[in-house]
């Protein structure tokens, strides 16, 4: 099985496809078809259960364009870029962390700084995937993968198509937090499409320009919370560190989430818990565990507001592509909220008790800073402010008749003391304002949907033929149940068309198919990973033929995976369909 046997599937049975095809289709953007559709929705669902409705937390929906000063603050603008390289001779652009990764034996080309990609370039003298020309001595560059657009007509707002969830929730969090009870920890998830100009788009859905992703924004006490880690301290994972990445004969290893947690594999703990989350939902959506790790990411590809970050991450047509980012973002994004806009970005704690501390506090003379220092005057004063929160020291040792310095965009300034009115009060406060840590489990669900496709695919040979089919967890796949009639004649097609109804009434996911024979009909959902297909025949409407085995009013049901059959009452044939997908009932015992 190759990655072009299941782009093949998923055009032809309607699981994916480039979109704009009648116009000769559009690179990095996919239209999910009927099967691909309902896959998604499930995976989706099954995700919102898992981390929202399972955990306690909030979900949000918010715009998908946001007006430039977001990014401004977030760092997007300055720090969200890939290395472009552009051929000399076709002129096509190229991600040259990609073209290194996929000529040479380094992995993570994306963490070296852009002058050593050129060296390798050079050295191993790579060339231009489209026209095979040379790329030594080309000049690397950042490019910045947001989409630009304007807000509005005339002189427009600027603008950007988010390139992730999370800035839809961090700039409401000052209105979430209300929602919260200013109670922390608490979270906010959001499923979502996000947007990258992607250099090179590639590999069907796993490089693409627009993508879903599944996030969770935890808040935290940093100095209080802590994850309760028993109900997954013995999840058992693949993990590689970046010690053993770095190390010459470094290899994934495996152990308890509690291990990792307990000897500083994972220096978090509440990233530790969400991986642990994370790997057992994974496993339940049909990832194989044999083709799974944890990878932590080195300091060179760590995110511009990552403190750490660990990826999900599954073996796929040879290659190791990342599903999912568990980030300890800290306090980055909220104190880049906090200080670019006007509004307060804190969770206000309340003490048990009243306390009673000496507080440092300046009252600059502005009638002395403004003479001085002109323009800059009301900046030297912030400064002074910071600087005796910040080291108080800096005024007492001074001496009343000393000078502190402060600095004002990179440049210093020297400031008389008694200009400061530097002095320290007592002041009894019932409580201070935190500013929260952020915890983020990231999964992108596209790449969960080609990855569950990959894993599940399957062929063997059932009555002299090969049969494809599709591995798909009961509870995820795009249908549960096909419904067809033996023949369509003598009632038997009014009859599953009314077996059909009742079954979609109890809520099952049910495709009606009364075309060719019985076995090119179970072929058809075998190859879309229907886990059941029931049959109604003579039996079912009390006319038994010589070669029906049965008891009237009976219908056969059939399981994917071993084609294993048996004979089910009509009227317990939903109430039996809805436990076989829930996993309360096993087919052995139907």
């Amino acid at each position: 099985m190759s990655a072009e046997d299941v782009v093949e599937l998923a055009k032809r049975r309607g699981f994916f496809l480039q979109a704009a095809g009648a116009y000769g289709g559009v690179s990095g953007f996919y239209t999910f078809g009927p099967q691909g559709a309902a896959l998604k929705q499930n995976l989706e669902d099954s995700w919102r259960d898992r981390f929202t409705i399972r955990e306690g937390n909030m979900e949000v929906d918010s715009p998908t364009v946001m007006p430039e000063p977001v990014f401004e603050a977030s760092g997007h603008l300055d720090g969200f870029d890939d290395m472009l390289v552009e051929c000399p001779e076709c002129g096509e652009s190229h991600r040259a962390d990609h073209i290194v990764e996929d000529n040479t034996d380094i992995e993570e080309a994306e963490s070296m700084p852009i002058a050593d990609v050129e060296e390798v370039i050079a050295e191993y003298e790579l060339v231009c995937p489209t026209c095979g020309a040379g790329l030594a001595g080309q000049a690397i560059e950042d490019f910045n993968l947001m989409f630009e657009t304007n807000i509005g007509p005339g002189t427009s707002q600027p603008g950007y198509l988010r390139p992730e969830t999370a800035q839809g929730i961090f700039v409401e969090f000052p209105q979430l937090a209300e929602y919260a009870r200013n109670q922390l920890p608490f979270g906010v998830t959001q499923i979502g499409r996000a947007y990258r100009n992607e250099i090179s788009p590639r590999k069907s859905l796993l490089r693409v320009r627009e993508f879903t992703q599944a996030e969770l924004e935890l808040f935290i006490d940093p100095e209080e919370d802590e994850p309760d880690m028993e109900s997954v301290a013995d999840v058992t994972a693949p993990f590689y560190p970046a010690t053993e990445q770095e190390a010459e004969d470094g290899e994934p290893f495996e152990a308890t989430i509690g291990e990792v947690v307990e000897e500083g594999v994972v220096g978090k703990p509440w990233v530790a818990y969400y991986l642990g989350v994370a790997k057992q939902w994974y496993e339940s959506i049909g990832v194989d565990m044999d083709r799974f790790r944890f990878r932590q990411h080195l300091g060179g590809e760590l995110a511009h507001y990552a403190a750490d970050c660990w990826d999900a991450e599954a073996e796929v047509d040879g290659d190791w592509i990342e599903l999912g980012g568990f980030a300890y973002r800290s306090d980055y994004d909220l104190s880049k909220h906090h200080d670019h806009s006007d509004e307060e970005f804190t969770i206000f704690k309340q003490y048990d008790e009243p306390v009673t501390v000496e507080r440092p506090t300046v009252d600059p003379d502005m009638s002395v800073l403004g003479p001085e220092f002109g323009g800059d005057a009301a900046d030297v004063a912030d400064a002074l402010e910071a600087l005796a929160e910040r080291n108080p020291d800096a005024f007492r040792n001074a001496g009343e008749n000393g000078t502190v310095t402060v600095e004002v965009d990179g440049e210093s300034y020297d400031v008389p003391v008694d200009a400061a009115n530097f002095a320290v009060e007592e002041v009894t406060e019932s409580g201070e304002h935190v500013l929260p840590h952020v915890v983020e489990p990231s999964l992108g669900i596209d790449r969960a949907l080609y990855t569950v496709l990959d894993h599940s695919y399957r062929t063997d040979e059932v009555d002299g033929e090969e049969r494809t089919y599709l591995d798909l967890p009961a509870e995820v796949a795009p249908t549960t149940v096909g419904v067809f009639p033996l023949m369509d004649r003598d009632g038997l097609g009014e009859q599953a068309q009314a077996v059909a109804a009742d079954l979609r009434e109890a809520g099952l996911s049910v495709s009606y198919d009364d075309s060719g024979a019985i076995g090119r009909r179970y072929r058809r959902q075998d190859e879309v990973g229907t886990p059941f297909c029931v049959t109604v025949d003579y039996t079912t409407i009390g006319e038994a033929r010589d070669d029906e085995e049965g008891e009237p009013g009976t219908v056969t049901v059939r399981e994917r995976d071993t084609t294993a059959q048996a004979r089910v009452p009509v009227e317990d044939l939903a109430e039996t369909l809805v436990a076989l997908r829930d996993g309360e009932l096993s087919f052995e015992d139907v």
